[in-house]
This record gives structure tokens, C-alpha cells and sequence, in this order.
């Protein structure tokens, strides 16, 4: 999270994330999933402005950033896949922020209000964690503006209420995930990463990918991946990255396959899907090399979505 004062009260710049290595473990009696994911935050943000209002009082406008289309696109009857959907964003008392104010507020035993303006720039249903980080922020900019002072491991526990990944947005640093997504384990010394991201015309549902989702034994392990990107050897990583999500998704979206096959053809060091889908991603050996690949396939391949070359940060 990058975190600035502002006239009348701060900005926040909320981060995707991608996961590089993603196992599911077991179903828990819960409902939840046991994983181990390799989680990073990338440079793609969203944008809170967060300011206090009259007691008991919490709202908040989101929008989507200039460029971004706002009307959903319906590929299925006819529509040009290049019209990507960035869809109808939640408002008011559906959005994950204020879900997470209005629930700080009540561990706090405080009253304060909260006025918000969100820019996203963050694909929805994506597998980027925009909602949560988002979530993450608006629990930060509760506690510096209402001057509560809660450190970041007990202001953990309500981001765990809120959803699965809050809690790394909280911290937004390269970390190993565990639980179903709350243990975190900060991971440091981890090269820089640069990468293409592309999401395509259709989102997928968290829920429905992990119902889909066959659990396999014995588990693939994280520590191979940690292991490369560690010693900054991006050639080693096709063979060993992994997303046990990957399976699910491709049964319930004709997108992700043709997404891979198109970024399979740019001969980058290894290809995947992030999170629950459906943004899929290509290493890339350089920041260059990622400007090359997102201009390339933009030229190339119109319809295949929404293209952003990023970093690991």
C-alpha cells in the first residue's frame, strides 16, 4: 500500500496481486479450502480517498479508471470479445471497503463515520484480489484517520473476517499464504518479477471454481518456486509453477486455454493463471521484454481482453 495525506483526508493506492504458485490442500468442515499459495503484489492499483463524516455515517462512490469500459459485455450472444467487461461495480453497502469500516467500527466500539471515493483499475473476477485490497486499504485508512492506532496484527483478525485475503493487502508484501489464504509468512530477497497480465471478457466466480476444483495427492510444493525466484532464475520457473485452480477454470470458461495458448506462443519463461481466474499471466525476462509482449499481443490479438504489462513490487 502506498499511503499519502491529502487535503481532507488520505489517498491509497491499493494493489493487485498474483499468485505464482497456487495449491489447494483439503475442504475444511467450514466450507473454506485448506491452500498454499505464493502471493506477490503487482504495480496495477486501485486508488481510496478516505475522509471522516458525521458520526454512524459511511459511504462511498467506486468508479472505474478513465479507458476502462463500464458496460457488460455479453461475448456469449454475439459481442466482440474486444469489448472486455469491466462490469457494474458495487456500491454503498455492497462493497467489500465498506463491509470492512463499517465492521472495524464495531470491533472499535466507535462511531465515527466514513466518507470514500474508489478509482478501480483492478480487473473484478479476475483472481487479482482487487476487492479484498481494497478492503485492506479502507481498514488502514479507518484506523490512521480515527486515529485508533491498532497495530497491523490485531487489525489481521478483522481483515480474516472480511475475506480470505485481506490480510496480506494489509501487509502487501511477497508472502507465502496459508489457511484458507490468513497465515501469512512475509517472504523476502525475492527478485523482481516482470510480467504481462490479460485478463479476458469473462470473469470467473471464486466459489464456483473452487466447487469444481479436484483436490489432488499428494500436494505440489511451494518451496521450488520460492526457491527460483529467490536466486533469479526465471527459466526454472515453467515446470514448477502450478495452480491447482487451473483445472476447475478451464472447465467453466472457454477464455482461459485460449488465453494460454496465445501467450504460450511469446516464448516467455513460464505462463499461468492467477487466484481463481480468469486473469492469466507470462513471466517475462526483462521490463522490457514485458512492454514488448503487452504492445505485441495488443497489435495481434484484439479480442483477447484487457492487457497490462506489470511488475512485482
Amino acid at each position: 500500500m502506498h499511503i499519502r495525506r491529502c487535503a481532507t483526508g488520505i489517498e491509497i493506492l491499493a494493489p493487485a496481486k498474483v499468485n505464482l504458485f497456487f495449491e489447494v490442500l483439503n475442504r475444511r468442515d467450514d466450507g473454506y479450502h485448506e491452500v498454499e499459495t505464493l502471493m506477490v503484489p503487482i504495480s496495477l492499483y486501485d486508488t481510496l480517498w478516505f475522509e471522516s463524516a458525521p458520526p454512524g455515517k459511511v459511504s462511498l462512490v467506486a468508479r472505474w479508471g478513465a479507458g476502462l469500459l463500464r458496460h457488460t459485455a455479453k461475448v456469449q450472444t454475439g459481442e466482440p470479445p474486444s469489448a472486455l467487461v469491466f462490469g457494474n461495480l458495487p456500491q454503498g453497502e455492497e462493497n467489500l471497503a465498506v463491509r470492512a469500516v463499517r465492521l472495524l467500527a464495531q470491533r472499535a466500539g466507535t462511531d465515527w463515520g466514513a466518507k470514500m471515493h474508489l478509482v478501480k483499475r483492478i480487473p473484478a473476477a479476475a483472481g487479482l484480489g482487487g476487492g479484498s485490497s481494497d478492503a485492506a486499504a479502507a481498514l488502514l485508512a479507518a484506523n490512521w484517520i480515527w486515529k485508533l492506532n491498532w497495530p497491523t496484527d490485531i487489525l489481521a483478525d478483522v481483515a480474516a473476517e472480511i475475506g480470505s485475503d485481506v490480510s496480506f493487502f494489509l501487509k502487501s508484501k511477497p508472502a507465502i499464504c496459508r489457511g484458507r489464504g490468513e497465515r501469512i509468512e512475509t517472504i523476502s530477497g525475492l527478485a523482481a518479477v516482470h510480467l504481462v497480465m490479460v485478463q479476458p471478457p469473462a470473469g470467473l466466480a471464486t466459489a464456483l471454481v473452487y466447487r469444481h476444483c479436484q483436490i489432488v495427492t499428494p500436494p505440489r510444493q511451494v518451496e521450488p518456486v520460492v526457491n527460483a525466484l529467490g536466486h533469479n532464475k526465471l527459466s526454472d520457473l515453467g515446470p514448477i509453477a502450478h495452480n491447482r485452480l487451473l483445472g476447475a477454470a478451464r472447465t467453466l470458461s472457454p477464455w482461459i486455454d485460449r488465453t494460454l495458448k496465445v501467450l504460450r506462443g511469446e516464448n516467455c519463461p513460464a505462463i499461468g493463471m492467477s487466484g481463481s481466474g480468469s486473469c492469466c499471466f507470462a513471466v517475462c525476462r526483462t521490463a522490457q521484454h514485458a512492454r514488448y509482449v503487452a504492445a505485441r499481443l495488443r497489435c495481434r490479438q484484439p479480442g483477447i481482453g484487457w492487457i497490462q504489462a506489470v511488475c512485482t513490487v
